[in-house]
């Protein structure tokens, strides 16, 4: 089931996502995503528009920022290739005609992830903290990848 997330979620989101983020993004110490929780915890999050899979615990969630960003999408480890990635992007597609994101070059999986969601590759950027490339990506409804 997919739904609004509320502020009874955020435990749970903070540790699915610093556990989510550690995993897909073996290239950076975790201690960069342990310093970074306190700003997800009080910035990020409370200024997103969330969904969450919850069949039973929650099983992912996507994060949405100024109507259009997706900052966040994260799935347990133990349930990655089951939908819920797709389940929450389809949702976030169904309340947003236009979605931009992005997302580390080094990341294979995720980047042909947005890519089988018919997001394309717009420009490159570097991160400075993290010292790592990422690609910005754009999804238009309507848009034919």
């Amino acid at each position: 089931m997919i739904r609004e997330a509320d502020a009874r979620d955020m435990p749970a989101l903070l540790a699915l996502w610093l556990e989510s983020t550690t995993a897909a993004h073996p290239f950076i110490p975790a201690a960069y995503w342990q310093e970074s929780l306190p700003c997800v915890r009080d910035v990020y999050l409370p200024n997103a528009r969330t969904w969450l899979s919850d069949k039973g615990g929650i099983q992912g969630f996507i994060s949405v920022l100024e109507q259009q960003f997706v900052g966040a999408l994260f799935v347990c480890p133990h349930a990655l290739g089951q939908g819920t990635g797709r389940a929450l992007m389809q949702t976030v597609q169904q309340n947003y005609p236009v979605l931009n994101l992005e997302v580390y070059q080094h990341n294979v999986r995720a980047v042909a992830f947005y890519r089988a969601m018919g997001f394309t590759v717009t420009e490159s950027a570097w991160q400075s903290d993290t010292q790592h490339a990422t690609w910005i990506m754009h999804w238009q409804a309507g848009q034919t990848p």
